[in-house]
């Protein structure tokens, strides 16, 4: 799972958008070009998780919800996400509809915040939620404990879940204890409060606990102050800073002990594993910050780091989504010193690779939601090494079950801006807006 904005796919629509705005601007009056009628908020939201007892807003405030979950002494788990949102979905296909999750969620006040209902968008600006999915935990009592990281597999979101749930003191003091220049202060933190702060949203936190232009700095201090004891959450802390510092362009970055604790990651079957979401969202990022362009430092790791990925891609273990980000990681990787010649035949090995793992994706996921998250990405996937007509035959394919066909669309519509097909684009543009469902969602798009 992975939080949209930073997402492969959200990152190469980018450049359907101008494209989306045309069609924005000609605000058609019907919605008879486009193929199916997607599911309203409301009805994919009443179908799904009938276990959870969700409290949906009725408004923009959610003082009568926090004054009740402060009478009840119970803490309160406020989701924000979207229809459409295939990161969102990923998240209801594998985490919220599991027991341990809807037998948890007794223990809590489960909120369901859609961000095209309304005065959502009010309550986002409270809470200082933008990206979908963010989830954050409170205390009875209104404080904010941590957000939880929407990237990570199923079983590491309900671990990080249940030590949210059981912490008493909230992430910023935390993070302030971390950081204290007093010697002895970082030493008392627990494991659990130090693998808090490594598996922490940083990328929802909206400059929360720190200031963005400090965040990589900040993680790697964390990075550098965590114990001996806990390599393995001090090595995430690490690849963290690495990726953060890439895509701010900080300075001040170690790459010596950076490159160090990344290898130390890609090497290790069990830490790759358990790093799998940074390994297949940042690969090339942390790559380029880590190692310069063109030396045998970089073939090296991108060699290294082809080899964990190709484990995380037959891992079952993981689910789907993540599988294909480990494929879609290697097709970045082959790109780590500038786009692929297009004029030149793309790797028949990772040609096939990629055929391969988005037929089974779309053979074998039978969950509507698991296939709004992964069908475009896999799709993107394709598209992504040229196989531009297979993406869009994959796509047309789905729309008439999709959960949210628009968004499918406006894949379409970078195919065909891709191909050069102006005209196309703008069509597929135009339909996407067309279905689109939601004033928030209309904005975006």
């Amino acid at each position: 799972m992975k939080n949209l904005q930073f997402s492969p796919l959200s990152r190469a629509l980018a450049l359907a958008l101008p494209l989306c705005l045309a069609a924005c601007s000609k605000a058609p009056e019907t919605a008879a070009a486009a193929p199916t009628t997607p599911a309203t908020p409301a009805s994919a939201s009443a179908q799904a998780h009938a276990g959870i007892d969700w409290v949906k807003p009725d408004g923009a405030s959610l003082d009568a919800i926090f004054a009740k979950a402060k009478a009840d002494n119970k803490p309160v788990f406020l989701y924000w996400g979207a229809v459409w949102c295939p990161p969102c979905n990923q998240i209801k296909a594998t985490v919220f509809n599991r027991p341990d999750f809807i037998a948890k969620s007794k223990a809590f006040v489960p909120v369901y915040l859609d961000g095209d209902t309304p005065g959502a968008q009010k309550l986002g600006t409270q809470f200082k939620v933008r990206g979908y999915p963010t989830t954050i935990l409170f205390k009875p009592d209104g404080t904010e404990l941590t957000r939880l990281p929407g990237e990570v597999d199923a079983v590491q979101y309900m671990q990080l879940l249940a030590q949210g749930l059981s912490s008493t003191q909230p992430i910023k003091e935390t993070l302030a204890q971390a950081l204290a220049k007093d010697a002895g202060a970082a030493p008392t933190l627990t494991m659990d409060a130090w693998r808090m702060l490594a598996y922490y949203s940083w990328e929802t936190d909206e400059s929360q606990l720190v200031p963005k232009k400090e965040l990589a700095a900040t993680l790697l201090q964390l990075a550098q102050k965590c114990p001996a004891t806990y390599a393995d959450t001090a090595a995430r802390l690490m690849l963290k800073a690495a990726a953060l510092s890439a895509e701010e362009k900080a300075a001040g970055l170690d790459t010596a002990a950076a490159l160090a604790a990344v290898q130390s990651v890609v090497k290790d079957p069990v830490r790759a594993r358990a790093n799998a979401d940074m390994l297949s969202y940042y690969a090339k990022d942390i790559v380029k910050v880590v190692t310069p362009k063109g030396s045998p430092e970089r073939n090296a790791l991108v060699a290294d780091w082809n080899a964990a990925l190709e484990k995380l891609v037959v891992d079952a273990t993981l689910s789907k989504g993540d599988q294909l980000g480990a494929a879609q990681a290697k097709v970045d990787l082959t790109a780590i010193d500038g786009p692929a010649d297009p004029k030149q035949p793309r790797d028949a090995t990772l040609l096939t690779l990629v055929r391969d793992t988005a037929a089974a994706m779309d053979k074998s996921i039978t969950d509507k939601y698991e296939r709004q998250s992964v069908i475009p990405n896999a799709a993107h996937l394709l598209s992504d090494v040229g196989l531009l007509d297979e993406s869009d035959a994959m796509l047309k394919a789905e729309l008439p079950k999709a959960v949210s066909p628009y968004y499918h669309m406006l894949v379409l519509s970078s195919n065909a801006k891709k191909r050069g097909d102006t005209a196309g684009a703008l069509d597929w543009a135009e339909k996407a807006y067309a279905g689109s469902i939601g004033p928030a969602t209309r904005m975006q798009w």
